[in-house]
């Protein structure tokens, strides 16, 4: 028997009412069900997808959100997807989201305040439900287009110094902190030359140069001639290049603090060439414990940040603003960890 279709479109298009109708439910319950909610009955859930895919019924998130006033989206702008970093940033994220039956609308940034806008007004067009964005440095403009939107958001990977009552919410862990603890660290294994080299120099890369500066400054060992900023691309080619720069320009230097582990792999690989011993000659230390970090000859010590737990509970603390409700904190300070292996 076929299933009744009262339908008065002029197009003929399956609404969502007609799902509802033809499944005994209301159009809320068809719209939770579609979407996976886990609230939702997983009998009733399979009965609503049997009725829809009969009908031919397809969503249309265009009228959903202008009857709603929000969409069931949620919009992620991230600087890079070539950086494992925000890869699993991104993945713990969106299953996080989806399994409460959101979707997710990327954007990519590329380090660029103006594009980060662009991304940001084109995703608005969309009625976001929700916004994830990283850092704490946006430009004026955005900030004015997030306060305008009213959309909640969540902030990734930047905590602010101090909370009040102006706080967004954020997610993450102090980078200056981080990057005092790995040079203290070395100090502690009596290094006296430690460099900084660091590239793309985007705010939490300069964040933990000021946390390297500070330890050596407290210590009495600062010299600015150590510091090696670089704003191209981190890579691990560059890596090797600021290496041998380094080694070249600075033999004095016992310790070199990459400000990631992308350009720390490139010096270690620099090194076995050039047959510089590491760490007896000069230790080498990374940030991030990224993928293959362990593996290196010698394996690299480096600062484990918690990434995918930054997704996941950045987007736990976004489902709670969009339920209407207040978290419990608005800053949740992950931390981080000194991973101390062979490279020095």
């Amino acid at each position: 028997m076929s299933l009744p279709i009262k339908n008065h479109r002029a197009s003929g298009r399956v609404t969502l009412s007609d799902v509802a109708r033809a499944a005994g439910v209301s159009p809320s319950t068809v719209s939770r069900a579609l979407r996976g909610e886990r609230a939702v009955d997983p009998a009733l859930i399979e009965r609503v997808v049997a009725v829809s895919d009969k009908l031919g019924y397809v969503p249309d998130p265009a009228a959903r959100a202008l009857a709603s006033q929000r969409s069931n989206h949620v919009a992620i702008l991230i600087p890079l997807l070539s950086n494992t970093l925000f890869v699993d940033l991104l993945d713990a994220a969106q299953k996080t989201l989806r399994a409460a039956g959101y979707q997710t609308l990327m954007g990519v940034t590329h380090y660029d305040s103006s594009e980060e806008e662009q991304l940001l007004r084109e995703q608005l067009l969309h009625r976001p439900a929700g916004l994830l964005i990283t850092g704490l440095d946006q430009n004026l403009a955005t900030q004015k287009l997030m306060a305008r939107s009213q959309v909640p958001c969540v902030h990734l990977m930047d905590l602010p110094a101090t909370a009040d009552s102006e706080t967004p919410y954020c997610v993450g862990f102090r980078q200056i902190e981080a990057g005092a603890s790995l040079t203290k660290m070395l100090l502690q294994q009596g290094r006296r030359r430690i460099a900084f080299a660091a590239a793309q120099l985007d705010p939490r890369v300069m964040q933990r140069l000021y946390g390297w500066r500070s330890a050596l400054q407290e210590a009495n060992l600062y010299d600015p001639t150590t510091e090696w900023l670089n704003p191209a691309a981190s890579s691990l080619a560059l890596g090797g290049i600021m290496f041998e720069q380094i080694m070249q320009q600075r033999p004095a230097v016992d310790a070199i603090f990459f400000c990631n582990d992308d350009l720390a792999q490139g010096a270690l690989l620099a090194a076995l060439r050039l047959g510089i011993a590491v760490p007896r000659q000069v230790a080498i230390a990374g940030f991030n414990d990224l993928t293959g970090s362990d593996q290196m000859l010698p394996p690299l010590t480096t600062v484990r940040t918690p990434r995918a737990r930054i997704g996941e509970s950045a987007a736990h603390m976004l489902l709670t603003l969009m339920r209407g409700e207040t978290p419990e904190k608005p800053l949740v300070d992950l931390g981080f960890e000194i991973i101390q292996r062979q490279s020095s």
